[in-house]
């Protein structure tokens, strides 16, 4: 598991996922002050980007926190799928 940073050290990192595909700048987080730790990122997938393709339109996409993989210079997250045809 990825350790948990600073929130103002994720806010506006490009996220890819660990297939190289872009997937969007992170705009907001979420914590769970029970437990002190981070819950989930939240994610503005950038127009043309692989998570715009899966999700359309929408913005504040919830990527949960244990699908991140790395943070450094760039988010790296779990390679997300696209939902089958017909699933939704």
């Amino acid at each position: 598991m990825v350790e948990e940073k600073e929130i103002h050290e994720l806010m506006d990192k490009d996220i890819f996922t660990d297939r190289g595909s872009f997937c969007g700048r992170i705009v907001d987080t979420e914590l769970d002050f029970a437990k002190y730790k981070m819950k989930s990122i939240i994610v503005d997938a950038s127009k043309g980007s692989y998570l715009a393709e899966i999700v359309g339109g929408k913005r504040g996409i919830i990527i949960p926190w244990d699908m991140v993989k790395a943070v450094d210079d760039v988010v790296l997250v779990k390679h997300i799928s696209a939902p089958a045809v017909g699933e939704e």
